[in-house]
This record gives structure tokens, sequence and C-alpha cells, in this order.
């Protein structure tokens, strides 16, 4: 690609972007690196890998892929059986906690996304060695002491040493018979062994090695006689311990070295993931969107906007070019926005060949540009002695000669700094040449001769920034298919100038210019009407789809309804008529039997059962009837939330969740199932009062449970080893607590490592609204690896 134009659209102001949401040092390098590509699969799948981060962070939230550490060299030398130091361990233990964290991240609850999940799926976690790295190591200068149980008897050796010479010697100072012979009642070091300070005079009564003596020479500091044997002992004991803790680190690092290759991948995998992330984080604040990569050279941007200037400010431009025209002459007034529709298209064809989302819409297409060249700005080279035009032309001569069918060209203000005539003419011939070269051009211009060679030529095509005349300002909207006015004697005369000046000036310009001008009024008139109309009658067409939408849906609905209920009545048709027949079958078996009696009242009470039965059928039979009609019909205002109705369709009753829409329609829970009913189906069984004191128990409940947790809170918070994000929402919520628990002061355990941690939340306390001042802490509290909290009062 190349570099001019880079430099010129400011390219690298982008990356400068994308490196800043990058959250390691090496996804940053990897986006310092990023040039626009040529090779369509691999733009296609970086484009992918950027709309697949976007999904995760709109769904979940970003990958915990910040802080990674760069292990290479430390695992090579692992590799090869060195030894690794406790920070070397820590970085590796760091990058372990991301990779699980990761895996973790992205077993439940994602987005489809095949491509970053391809990735993932090939972090190897080693949580042994994570947490045998975390057992061992507490800092970058300390071991735990449960290392190794060879370790711990060696430090309580130590202790114990320490202690008895400690005695000792503190029994010689303290001894009223040594007083006089020593300088202080101390016991120092020096050389790392114990000694005590000796009158030069009285050296004698102290036999021993004289390891220092003070600056005037009355003092000697000797370590007794007595004491060099157990001093001895002890420098034997520190000895054991740094072999240990050598032979502790070594066993560690052998463990790295036997995760080599999976230690390496998963860089390489987390790597990758972080530059993904950083390309979605950049889409966001972009406001960006996936282009279509076209394969045939057309380029069309709808609603773009140029990346680095302000989203509220911006006015979207919309431009196609390729395919029925490969040249675009873009005109109109100075300060209109001509320059910035050339940045703009040049610099969102570059993000999208580097994979990026551009700002504007998804339907945009932008074709794959083996070169950009571009000639913008006025420029003067001083060292060379060329002037604007000069600058200008040896670029162009550059352009002109490299250029072919696959290049996108985008020429500023082509033909200016010099002789207009010979400058136009200049002009028509340079773009000529680019389309016998069938290139791709967006030039701008304010030559009339231009704007006439594009309405007569084809493959070339007009456009213009459009300038509103009464405000004297322009609306930095580009219009295809139209030149632009130069505006010059309609300012002039807003302006104030006299008539007479501009009536004169018009005398003096050519009769055919001035009615070109003329022409392109009348045709900018037509178009702006015609554009009124046609916004119109789309507005029409889509009312009219909406409401075409809308009868069909009520017509499926009718058709849905009156099918249901047809099965409904025939099945109840079925039911009525079996059972009739049943009766009828029982009756007249009874009949029979009754014409056999002889008695006359037996056949009388006969016939008054079977009576009986048939009218008891025919109730029945009625009833069920009525049961489908609701002859007192529930009115909308009479019903609210949690309401307890009976549903007639279902015989069953049930509680209001929602109030009836338009239509009549609302939700209703009958038992264990949410029924959408209409108020016709419904009968008010009770005004609701069972469901508002079920609401004021459960109320309640979430009051005692908050008492109960405001008293369990604890009096500190341990976030050692999380990243910054995850520890400062940790501690922000654990101060919420603390604060209505009515805590004063809170331990915030950080750790010391490399600080980041413990310098990230000192900043957040002071920006946190419930505390009040903050320390850091005493030896006895924990040192430089806590921080005390002071909460406000209520």
């Amino acid at each position: 690609m190349n570099k001019r134009a880079i430099e010129v659209l400011e390219y690298n102001k982008i990356i400068e972007l994308l490196m800043e949401q990058a959250g390691c040092e090496m996804s940053r390098q990897i986006a310092a690196d990023l040039k626009p590509g040529t090779d369509i699969r691999d733009i296609t799948e970086e484009l992918r890998s950027t709309t697949e981060a976007v999904d995760l962070i709109v769904h979940k939230g970003a990958l915990p892929t910040e802080g990674l550490y760069d292990i290479r060299s430390a695992v090579g030398l692992a590799r090869k059986g060195g030894c690794l130091t406790p920070k070397q361990l820590l970085q590796i233990h760091f990058d372990l906690a991301i990779a699980g964290r990761t895996v973790s991240y992205l077993k439940n609850d994602v987005p489809p996304m095949p491509l970053l999940m391809s990735l993932a799926e090939l972090i190897v976690p080693h949580p042994r060695l994570e947490e045998e790295i975390d057992r061992c190591i507490l800092s970058e200068d300390e071991i735990a002491d449960n290392a190794s149980s060879q370790l711990r008897s060696i430090r309580r050796g130590i202790l114990r040493q320490n202690e008895t010479i400690r005695n000792r010697l503190s029994q010689m100072v303290n001894s009223s018979n040594n007083r006089t012979y020593l300088q202080d009642a101390i016991v120092t070091m020096r050389d790392g062994r114990y000694v005590i300070p000796v009158k030069q005079e009285h050296r004698a009564h102290f036999p021993g090695i004289v390891h220092d003596q003070s600056k005037a020479g009355a003092t000697l500091f000797i370590e007794p006689q007595v004491i060099v044997n157990m001093n001895n002992e002890l420098r034997e004991l520190e000895l054991a311990e740094q072999a240990e803790i050598a032979k502790i680190l070594q066993d560690l690092s052998d463990q790295v070295g036997e995760c080599y290759h999976d230690l390496i991948n998963n860089q390489d995998i987390l790597i990758k993931l972080d530059f993904a992330m950083a390309k979605g984080k950049l889409s966001q604040k972009m406001k960006g969107e996936a282009p279509i990569i076209d394969e045939a050279g057309v380029l069309i941007i709808r609603e773009g906007r140029h990346p680095l200037l302000k989203v509220k400010k911006v006015v979207p431009i919309n431009v196609a070019i390729g395919k029925e025209y490969r040249t675009l002459v873009v005109t109109g007034p100075n300060t209109g926005g001509k320059t910035v529709t050339l940045k703009t298209i040049g610099l969102l064809s570059m993000m999208a060949q580097s994979g990026l989302h551009i700002p504007a819409s998804s339907e945009s297409r932008i074709p794959i540009y083996k070169d950009i060249f571009a000639d913008i700005g006025d420029e003067q080279s001083i060292e060379q002695s060329l002037s604007t035009f000069s600058s200008h032309m040896k670029n162009i001569v550059e352009i002109v000669e490299k250029a072919d069918e696959d290049s996108l060209v985008l020429l500023d203000e082509l033909g200016a700094g010099t002789d207009p005539t010979e400058g136009a003419a200049l002009a028509i011939s340079i773009l000529e040449k680019l389309l016998c070269k069938h290139v791709t051009t967006v030039a701008t211009t304010h030559y009339t001769e231009i704007k006439k060679y594009a309405l007569s030529t084809d493959g070339v095509e007009n456009a213009s920034m459009e300038f509103d005349v009464e405000t004297l300002s322009p609306t930095y909207r580009l219009s295809i298919g139209l030149p632009g006015k130069s505006n010059a004697f309609e300012i002039s005369r807003k302006l104030g100038l006299e008539d007479d000046i501009i009536d004169r000036a018009g005398q003096l310009i050519e009769r055919g210019d001035i009615e070109f001008e003329d022409v392109i009024s009348a045709i900018d008139e037509d178009k702006k009407k015609a554009e009124a109309e046609r916004m119109e009658a789309a507005a029409l067409k889509l009312a009219m789809e909406k409401q075409q939408d809308e009868l069909q849906r009520q017509a499926e609905d009718f058709k849905k309804q009156k099918a249901k209920l047809m099965a409904d009545a025939r099945e109840e048709a079925r039911d009525m008529l079996r059972d009739a027949r049943e009766t009828a079958d029982q009756v007249q078996k009874e009949l029979k039997a009754l014409s056999k009696m002889d008695s006359l009242g037996a056949r009388n009470k006969g016939f008054d059962r079977s009576r009986r039965r048939l009218k008891e059928s025919e109730g029945k039979y009625a009833e069920r009837i009525i049961k489908q009609v609701n002859n007192n019909p529930v009115s909308a205002s009479e019903l609210s939330v949690g309401d307890r109705v009976k549903v007639l369709s279902l015989d069953q009753n049930g509680e209001i969740l929602t109030l009836p829409d338009d239509k009549g329609d609302l939700t209703v829970q009958v038992g264990i199932m949410k029924a959408s009913v209409n108020l016709d189906d419904l009968v008010l069984i009770n005004d609701g009062k069972e469901a508002a004191k079920a609401k004021r128990k459960a109320k309640t409940s979430y009051g005692s449970m908050m008492k109960y947790k405001t008293q369990s809170v604890s009096a500190s918070v341990n976030v050692r080893g999380d990243n910054l994000d995850d520890a400062k929402m940790d501690v922000g919520k654990y101060l919420d607590d603390a604060y209505i628990a009515g805590l004063k002061e809170v331990t915030v355990i950080h750790g010391r490592g490399e600080g980041i941690l413990k310098e990230g939340l000192r900043k957040y306390f002071k920006t946190n609204k419930h505390v009040a001042s903050f320390r850091a802490g005493n030896y006895n509290e924990g040192g430089d690896g806590v921080t005390i909290v002071k909460l406000k009062s209520e």
C-alpha cells in the first residue's frame, strides 16, 4: 500500500486508536504492524473475527485477556533446563490464570462465534502448575514457608538460632560487669554476623573477631569468641535456606519446561483473542459495522462518517462508484467537505482491508484495492524548490505511472495552482488517462470545464457538495449526478457587494459559462422536487405496506380462531350427540321394560324416572352451551394487575399479569401456565387484595435478608491475583456492603506484585463516594501488601 496515501489519509491515527484498545504489549505490537491487506480470504476472516468480538462484548463483555506477559523467553529457558526467577514464575502464573479464566468465560452464555471459539478451544489450561506456583511464591523476592517441608524446617531453625544468639549477647551487654567496657548496651550486625560495640581500650576483655570499627576508631564491633560458632551455624542454616529455595525454583522451572508447547501455544492464542477484542472495542467506540467485501470492484458507502471526527458533528455521506462509472468529479464551495469526503472514502477502504469495522451502514460495499493513491493537501517542497503545483504534479506523475484497474486514486483540487485554462485542460487529460487504464478515481475541482467533461463523457459522473445560500454555510451532504455551483455571485450579494459590481462580473464571464450555471440551477431545483416526491411516495408505500401486513395478520388470526372454534364446536357436538344417544338408549330400554309390567303404579313410577332423566340431560346440555357465553363481560377500567378472575373458555381461575391492550387482550396466570385471553372471556371474582398482601410479604422477606447480609460483612476483602477491572468491581461492591453495615475502617488485601493492582485501587479509592481516607498498612497489618480504608459516616 502506498506509504504517502497511508500518511495523508491519517491511517496511522486509526492504528493508534486500535492500540489504545489492546490489553497487552504483544497485541499492541500486532496493531502497530497492521496494514491494509489484499487477500480477500484473510480480509473476510479478520472482519468476521471483529464481528464476533463485537457480538461477545455486547452480549457478555470482553474476554479477560488484559495484562498478558510475554513469557516466551522464560519458558524457552525453562525448556533448556534453566532456573527461572520468582518474577518470571509469577508472570507465567498470571498468564496461566488468564488462560483458565478465558476458558471458563466461554463455557456458557456466549453468542455464536465459531471463529473465536475454534481458537479458544485450543487453549490448554494447567491448573495444577498454576496452583503450585501460587503455593510456593508469594512475591518477586519472597518464597512461601510451605513451599517445601525442608524449607519450613530450615526457617524454623534460623528463627531459633537467631533468638539463641540474641539472648546470649543480650546477657553479655546487660551484665553490670561489662557495661564499662562497652560503648553502648546494644546488639548489632556486621556482614550478616551478630556483634557488640566494645571500647578500643577494652578490646582484650572480649576475645573474638573484629568486623568493623567506628570512624573515629574509638569503638570496635567484635564478634565474641563464644558467639562465633553460633554465628557459623546460623550462616550454615541461611546457606541451606538458599539452596532449598534454588531447589524449589528449579523444580517449578522443570514443570514449566514440560509444558513448553502448551504455554507458547496458549500465549499465541490469547494474543490473537486480545487483538480481536481490541478490534471489537474500536468498532463499539466508532459505532462501526462490517462492510460487504465486493469482488466486482464496486464501492458503495452508505451513511459513511469520517472516523476521526466527532460523531455528533459529522454529516454522513452516501457515495457509489465502480459500476456505471469509474471516475467521480466532486465540485462545491471551499470548506464544503470535498476533502473530507475524499479522505473518508480512502480511509474507510483502508480500514475494511485491515479487517476493521467502518463507521457506516452494514449495507456498504468495499472492493479490494491492491493500492490506494492520494494527492491531497496544499504542499510546497522548500528543499527541492518546488511550488504547490509542482509538488502536486510530481505526485500525480507517480500515480499515473503506477495506478491500474485494481487501484483507487484520490485527487484533491486537480489542476489547481497554475493558469486556470491550462490547469483545467491538464486535469481533463489526466482524468482521461486514468479512465483509459480503468482506474477508480475520485477528484475534486472548481473548474467548469471539468464539470462539462463529466457531463459529456461515458464512465465519468458529477457529484457536488451542497451549499445553503440563505445561511451562507455548507450542508456537507454529497449529491451524486449533479455538478456543484460556485455560488460566488450569490454569496457576494448576500454579503453586501453592490449589484452593479456583480452585474459587471456577469458580463465579463463568457455567456456559455453563465448559461451552464443556470442549467445546473434548474437541474438542482428539479432534482430537489423529484427527491421530495420520491420520499413522499416511499413514505406512502411504507404506510400501505404496514397497513396491508396488519390486515393480513388479522385475517390469519381470524382464520386460526375460526378453525379452532369450529374444531371445538364439532368436538362438543360429538360429545353431546354421544351422551344423547346413550341417554335415549337407556330410556328406550326402560320403556320396553315398563310396557311389560302389570302394575299401573309401577309403570307410572318408571315413566317419572325416565322423564326426570331426560330433563336432567336436557339441562346439562343447556348448561354446557350457556357456559361458552359470557353475559357479564368485565370492563377494562375495573381490572388491575393481581386481580383474581375466572377464564370461561378454560373453566379455570387465574391471576391478571398484564392490563388489557387496545384490543382487550391481556395475560392471565392460570396455575403454571400463562394464557393470553380477551376481556369477553373473563369474570372478576375478587379485587386482588391477596396479591397485594403477597407483595408486602415478599418485601418484608427482602428486608430481613438485607439485614442479615449487613450483619455478616467481613472487615477485609482479598483481591490478590485479580486483574484491575475485576478487583475494582469486587472492592466497589464490598465497600457498598461495608458502608451499609456501618463499618468505620476496612482492610483491602491486594499483595505487592508490580504495584499495578495497588496503584489502580488507590486511584479508585479517591473517587469512591464511601471512602473518607486511606493509607498503606503498617508492618503488623500487612505492610505494603494491604491498604487500610476509612469509610465515611452516614
